[in-house]
């Protein structure tokens, strides 16, 4: 779905509701469209927003989203630390702040910050609306049309949709178990990338964490030819199994949880026991997903209508690659569902796949 025409929903809403006033004398909310700035042309609907509409059905066994499990949420912990604010705070934790963020906030995030050897101050952090926001802003502040960013592919697709809305090209880099590969990094850096956006950590979409030697060569060529790194790590504390890696960032500075990984093992455990032959998958050592190949003449994207019909839900993994590519992979969520669930949600995908699901 194009920009198009998720906007003239949305117009539609607005208008209904009296939020936006039509244009005197225009009839269709078309006519909206031509006022669009012609960057919006380059923006298409998020596939996952989409499907998780269609996965808010009960009887769906979802594997799409990125959603952590809710049995696990602090309740509790977070209405008693709100009556805290409230008691304590009254109506100025109600108010509005800087533009930065609130100060003890991103004063506690320096000094969390610092326990991983990056040492920043709290003029250094701005707290942003979900990492969304804060890729916005990067794109914003970066990217002209048409400037070059080097991803992984497959890489996070909410980054592509907020840097595609800048007119963004790229400069893929393909990744195998151990991360992005880096002899195809340095190729690629010589095509004069704005800047490397990488995901080092449990990477989405596929779950594969880069190695603290890829990391450093990483580093290493991203500082010969003077290219700045964005590094994104919203799950480096969701590890399950092995040790803390040092970030990026932390790595470049020397040059110059609670977390529980039941549900993965069930995920990787029900794979084990149901898939067909050939299909193969990443065995992620923390983070939410898991990244599944299937064999040659698959199409994930057609394998989708199918797996809805059986009440199972993914992302395909087309949508991850900034340049074509991923037809039969698919990204899946182990964090959401339950263990046993994840167990029959396994058991219907692979039955979906054996009968086809292939390009025709």
């Amino acid at each position: 779905m194009s920009i198009a025409m998720a906007g003239e929903d949305l117009l539609g809403r607005l208008i209904a509701d009296g939020t936006v006033s039509r244009p005197s004398g225009s009839a269709p909310e078309t006519l909206w469209t031509q006022r669009f700035a012609q960057r919006t042309q380059h923006i298409t609907a998020s596939m996952i927003r989409e499907l998780l509409k269609l996965t808010e059905q009960p009887d769906i066994i979802s594997f799409a989203g990125g959603l952590p499990a809710p049995d696990v949420f602090p309740v509790e912990e977070v209405r008693a630390a709100t009556e805290r604010v409230l008691r304590d705070r009254g109506t100025t934790a109600l108010q509005y702040t800087t533009t930065e963020g609130y100060r003890p906030l991103r004063e506690l995030l320096a000094r969390h910050m610092s326990r991983y050897g990056v040492e920043v101050r709290p003029e250094n952090v701005l707290v942003t609306s979900g990492s969304q926001q804060a890729l916005d802003l990067i794109g914003k502040l970066l990217i002209n049309p048409g400037d070059r960013v080097l991803t992984e592919a497959p890489t996070y697709l909410g980054a592509l949709q907020a840097f595609n809305a800048y007119q963004a090209d790229y400069l893929p880099v393909p990744i195998d178990d151990d991360g992005m590969d880096v002899d195809a990094l340095e190729k690629q850096l010589r095509g004069g990338p704005k800047f490397v956006y990488a995901l080092p950590n449990f990477q989405n979409p596929a779950g594969v964490t880069l190695s603290l030697e890829r990391r450093r060569r990483l580093v290493g060529h991203a500082a010969h030819y003077g290219t700045p790194v964005v590094e994104d790590d919203p799950y480096g504390q969701l590890r399950y199994e092995g040790d803390h890696l040092p970030s990026l960032v932390e790595l470049d500075a020397e040059t110059h949880g609670c977390a529980n990984g039941e549900r993965r093992d069930a995920m990787l455990r029900a794979l084990d026991r149901h898939a067909p032959l050939g299909v193969r998958w990443t065995r992620p050592g923390g983070g939410l997903f898991l990244w599944t190949t299937l064999p040659d003449g698959f199409d994930t994207l057609k394998l989708l209508d199918e797996a809805i019909a059986a009440k199972v839900a993914f992302v395909p993994g087309a949508a991850f690659y900034p340049c074509g590519g991923g037809e039969r992979t698919m990204r899946l969520n182990f964090s959401y569902a339950a263990p046993d669930v994840i167990e029959e949600g396994i058991k219907r995908l692979c039955r979906v796949i054996e009968r086809g699901g292939k390009k025709e």
